[in-house]
């Protein structure tokens, strides 16, 4: 029988290897990163870290899901992303020292990797390959932030909760219903869409009406992708 550190190895090493950031690395890059990483378990509703704290890596997510979000001068919080098994987040303060730009929360009893900045950069000196991945993983995030920011400069509530549904569509949109299970909590979703929950209820209770939709708990049935698009365009005027 393997020791317990052995097992807990090969999970972390398995955990990087399904990481989108690492993907296609050899199994020897891999191990030197399982090296530097230390795992965190979270409880729901724990901190992973505050804005303004020291960085002392990145992390990427082993299970659970972590909500990354910013706190508005009268505190309103907005959701930045919610990230879940295999992705990575908080790379870009390997780059500087001014710290986490954000708040980092648990959305569930969650488990995460952080790697380590100051041995991850000597990794990356080494290994100048991985540069080209950190920026490519920086990238997506950062086309995440401009879309949300596109997303919230829409005029209203139910605009852009609908465009958020429509991304849950295949494309081109037909007429076919979509189901999928709501992948947070409704506060959650309301706190990315820029709105609260008593908002967004009524905006799904506006939907429905319109027959538009279905919601069952957290299983959400688009009745008409076209026509919700259809609403969409009309709302924004094209």
């Amino acid at each position: 029988m393997q020791p317990v550190a052995e097992l807990r190895k090969i999970a972390v090493f398995n955990a990087l290897r399904n990481c989108k950031l690492f993907a296609g690395l050899p199994p020897n890059d891999l191990r030197a990163i399982t090296d530097l990483a230390i795992s965190k378990q979270l409880a729901k509703g724990d901190y992973l870290f505050r804005e303004g704290e020291v960085s002392h890596g990145f992390f990427v997510v082993q299970q659970g899901a972590i909500n990354v979000h910013r706190l508005s001068n009268i505190g309103k919080e907005q959701v930045i992303r919610i990230f879940r098994a295999g992705e990575s987040f908080a790379e870009a303060t390997l780059a500087t020292e001014t710290g986490y730009p954000a708040d980092a929360r648990a959305l569930e009893n969650s488990q995460v990797l952080l790697i380590q900045k100051n041995e991850f950069t000597a990794l990356f000196k080494r290994q100048p390959e991985l540069a080209l991945r950190m920026l490519a993983s920086m990238s997506v995030h950062l086309r995440s932030l401009v879309a949300l920011l596109e997303d919230l400069t829409l005029k209203d509530v139910e605009t852009r909760l609908v465009n958020w549904l429509i991304k849950r569509c295949p494309k081109p949109p037909g007429e076919n219903p979509v189901t999928f299970e709501l992948p947070m909590a409704k506060r959650v979703l309301a706190a990315e869409l820029g709105t609260v929950s008593e908002t967004l209820s009524r905006s799904l209770a506006k939907l429905r009406e319109q027959k538009l939709l279905t919601v069952k708990g957290k299983v959400v049935t688009i009745l008409s992708p076209s026509r919700l698009v259809a609403i969409f365009r009309r709302n924004v005027g094209e």
